[in-house]
């Protein structure tokens, strides 16, 4: 009917305006538990915005525009908090939270695993010898470290740098969704098996998914070794600089 019209005009514009608002990672709109679910490899991930971790869904609050991705980041490490007690982490001798570091609306984004020792103590992401061979195969690349943004599946150091467990993962993975989300980055680069298998769902090692490329949340995943593995393996720096080629010509357009 012709009365109808306007109103389903209506709603049709207000229903894609508030899909814009989820586009660019804004919080609270939706609680979706997918990330849980385990894929293939090379099956596409669809976007996920994890809800607040501690509150109860509330579908009708009013949604939050924020006036840059540098705005919404910090949201975004408000609500994960500076002193962060989720899972048990918190009690087994981190000192700080390590959240994220870099340019918030990078093309290319790295995701480690944890903090480790030196990252504990000053609060950022890579910046030990792992993290200053990143910044070199950064550079190598033709970029700089402040113009790509560094984050972890983890933000606090394990105990004795093992590997973070799944009640860790659990309450810490989300907020790495959020800033993924945030940042939309073209390429995202895993470093090392845990980063790899945590973000694409599988158990493959490494070496068997090294040298792929997979969709993931709009950007291009593609799996490399970990800077700490090259300290203690140089010879797989030939097949990580294989990969950052790979990671350069996609940037370049060069697909």
């Amino acid at each position: 009917m012709s009365g109808d019209q306007p109103l389903d005009s209506a709603r049709d514009k207000l229903k894609a305006h508030l899909e814009f608002f989820e586009e660019l990672g804004i919080d609270g709109v939706r609680l979706e538990p997918e990330w849980r679910t385990r894929r293939e490899p090379n099956e596409p991930i669809e976007p996920i915005e994890p809800s607040e971790p501690h509150a109860p869904h509330e579908p009708h609050a009013p949604l939050t525009v924020f006036a840059s991705q540098a705005d919404a980041l910090r949201a975004v490490r408000d609500d994960l908090g500076a002193d962060c007690s989720r899972c048990k982490l918190h009690t087994l001798g981190r000192r700080q939270v390590v959240f994220g570091v870099g340019n918030p609306e990078a093309d290319l984004m790295f995701v480690g695993e944890a903090p480790g020792a030196d990252e504990d103590i000053q609060g950022e992401p890579f910046v030990g010898r792992a993290g200053q061979l990143l910044t070199k195969i950064i550079e190598a690349i033709g970029l700089r470290r402040e113009d790509v943004y560094i984050a972890n599946v983890i933000k606090c150091r394990p105990p004795g740098n093992r590997n973070p467990e799944p009640d860790e993962v659990e309450q810490c993975e989300p907020f790495l969704f959020r800033q993924i989300d945030t940042v939309k980055p073209k390429v995202i680069v895993a470093l090392g098996k845990f980063a790899a298998q945590c973000l694409l769902r599988t158990s493959d090692p490494i070496t068997r998914i090294r040298g792929r490329e997979f969709k993931y949340r709009d950007a291009i995943l593609i799996p490399t070794y970990h800077p700490a593995y090259l300290l203690r393996t140089p010879s797989a720096k030939r097949e990580v600089w294989e990969d950052m080629k790979r990671v350069r010509a996609i940037l370049n357009g060069d697909t």
